[in-house]
């Protein structure tokens, strides 16, 4: 045969047996995994097409309906009914296995607990005229089997337990337990009702809110956030009524009412929620969903974080400003001002004298205006700011980067008081409202600069810029030099290997020391045995150039006299902080 014919022979095998290998993944594989699958099975049907489910138990009818995605409850109460619970029941029903043939027509059934059936369960098949029927009995000696029989079949047959345990259920278990469903992200307003008294709240973008009834106000973020928290984790305890014949027991003849906006514009709709009674002994509160006449047992934390006032509504933030865009920083108090100015990252005291400030101790001071929160409103106007705040005894001001002016918190002692505690009058300059605040607010935004000054002794540096460093006490030096990123070897007084993270202790306690007070600003190197010093410490960097070198002097019980060799100061330290400086010399060679 020539060469070209046996080519085309091959090519057509190949093309038939890639034709054969791609039918049988594409089409042979499924099918015989589906009749795989089957194999046992009581009904060769799909859980997403069974449509209805009844239930008949001894005393009542559970009867099933889809609904969407979901399930709707038609029997013994028309309510939505729980998904999960639901569909895991179908589940367990179209895909349950027969284990074995117990008796092909039992002279008693009722032997097997079928006369009468614990549960006969009827499911209705989409694309099939005739339900599919099963009746459940006992169970077996084991427990671990149930005795059934499918339709009008007399054969008994075992099934796995949880048929028995799904379609014995309570009732209830078969209900949705959610109090009111509704998407969290696509909420875009909120009505609340309490005691007469209707209050609205608006999203105009997710998470950000606003009160637009009775009057425009900011709304506390928090507070509405932790409210739909509850609100939509809400789950019902207890199923009280389905039909009462009152509602005044429950307290929902004049209740509360929440209602839930979501969606915008013509895709807006609504959920309502009415409140009623709390149930302290149940830690419970009564609800009912608007539309349906079944009153609901829910956990009392839902009423607790219900916003009940337009003032526990509302934003009670006294000054809000942006801190990565703030600039400068001033505080006045009885006659003394400190400010402040951002430099990189950190900040430094620019008055009354300019120091390095302390970033930490900022930081925190600038937290403590942020939270900064209202405990009663006074007047809601900026006219009224002189009467309440004639002689300010704090001035806060915050400069933000690109704002012409700066916010000036003003605070003015008061004879107020809120839960036993001094209050204080606040108010932001020229914008209101004038609020009552916590008195300790007069002491924590009147700062001196000793609490804002950097209290650090060496001069800041990174470990990983560090390459050399030397230990001098009496005329015994150790040095020792960096061989790696981590990596420390001994060069003086002899060459040699050092402990592991012995050098990484001695710099960070000397980048940690901070002074407790300032002892004198020189000239006075005698007096605290500076001018022959216990200990010497230096720092060089990769380049060579000096950080610095701190000299360690004489020691007064708790406190140890320092100063950096280069400066005049000297500072009071705990000797407690010198200990891994004192014992370096011993303590990093191998």
């Amino acid at each position: 045969m020539p060469r070209w014919k046996s080519i085309v022979v091959l090519l057509v095998v190949a093309a038939a047996l890639g034709g054969f290998f791609y039918y049988d993944s594409h089409y042979l594989g499924p099918r015989r995994e589906k009749a795989e699958s089957a194999k046992g099975r009581l009904w060769t049907v799909e859980p997403k097409d069974v449509e209805r489910v009844t239930v008949v138990r001894k005393g009542e009818t559970l009867r099933l309906q889809r609904e969407g995605d979901g399930w709707e409850m038609l029997e013994p109460v028309k309510t939505r009914g729980d998904r999960s619970v639901v569909d895991d029941m179908v589940t367990g029903l179209v895909t349950a296995r027969v284990d074995r043939e117990i008796d092909p027509n039992p002279a008693k059934p009722a032997d097997f607990g079928l006369a009468p059936p614990e549960a006969t369960v009827a499911l209705e098949v989409k694309g099939k005229t005739e339900p599919l029927t099963l009746q459940v009995g006992s169970k077996n000696p084991t427990g671990v089997w149930v005795y059934a029989r499918e339709g009008g079949k007399p054969a008994v047959v075992t099934l796995s337990e949880s048929i028995a345990r799904d379609t014995t259920r309570p009732v209830a278990d078969f209900r949705d337990h959610t109090v009111v469903a509704f998407d969290r992200k696509n909420v875009s307003g909120v009505d609340l009702q309490v005691d007469g008294q209707q209050m609205s709240i608006a999203a105009d973008e997710p998470g950000k809110w606003r009160i637009v009834k009775p009057r425009e106000l900011r709304a506390d973020t928090d507070l509405v956030s932790e409210f739909l928290d509850k609100l939509e984790g809400a789950k019902a305890t207890e199923f009280v009524d389905d039909a009462p014949k009152s509602l005044a027991p429950y307290g929902l003849d004049k209740p509360s009412r929440v209602t839930v906006w979501v969606g915008r514009d013509k895709d807006r709709a609504a959920r309502t929620l009415l409140v009623g009674k709390t149930v302290p002994d149940k830690k419970g509160v009564y609800v009912k969903r608007e539309g349906e006449p079944g009153v609901i047992l829910t956990a009392e934390a839902l009423w607790t974080a219900f916003p009940k006032t337009v003032a526990a509504l509302r934003d009670k933030t006294v000054v809000t400003y942006a801190y990565d865009k703030l600039d400068r920083v001033e505080f006045s108090h009885h006659g003394e001002t400190v400010a402040l100015a951002k430099e990189g990252t950190g900040w430094k005291i620019t008055a009354p004298e300019a120091l390095r400030a302390d970033s930490g101790a900022v930081t925190q001071l600038l937290w403590k205006i942020r939270d900064l929160q209202a405990l009663g409103f006074l007047s809601e106007t900026p006219a009224e700011i002189p009467r309440f705040l004639a002689k300010p005894d704090v001035t806060v001001k915050l400069w933000e980067s690109g704002a012409k002016d700066p916010k000036v918190l003003l605070l003015q002692s008061s004879n107020e008081k809120r839960g036993g505690q001094a209050a204080a009058v606040a108010a932001v300059q020229n914008e209101g409202p004038v609020v009552l605040v916590p008195g300790k607010a007069l002491t924590d935004l009147a700062p001196g600069v000793a609490e804002l000054r950097d209290r650090t002794v060496f001069p800041a540096f990174d470990l990983g810029a560090v390459k050399r460093a030397r230990v001098t006490g009496g005329d015994k030096p150790l040095v020792v030099e960096k061989t790696g990123e981590t990596e420390w070897k001994q060069v003086e007084p002899s060459r040699g290997a050092t402990k592991d993270g012995r050098v990484a202790n001695v710099l960070l306690a000397l980048k940690a020391l901070k002074w407790k007070e300032i002892a004198s600003k020189g000239g006075d190197d005698a007096k605290f045995g500076l001018d022959k010093p216990e200990l010497e410490v230096t720092v060089w960097k990769g380049d060579g150039g000096e950080l610095g070198t701190l000299l360690v002097g004489r020691t007064d019980g708790a406190v140890t006299y320092v100063k950096l060799k280069a400066e005049p100061g000297i500072f009071a330290v705990s000797s407690k902080d010198l200990e891994d400086l004192r014992k370096a010399r011993a303590d990093i060679p191998a």
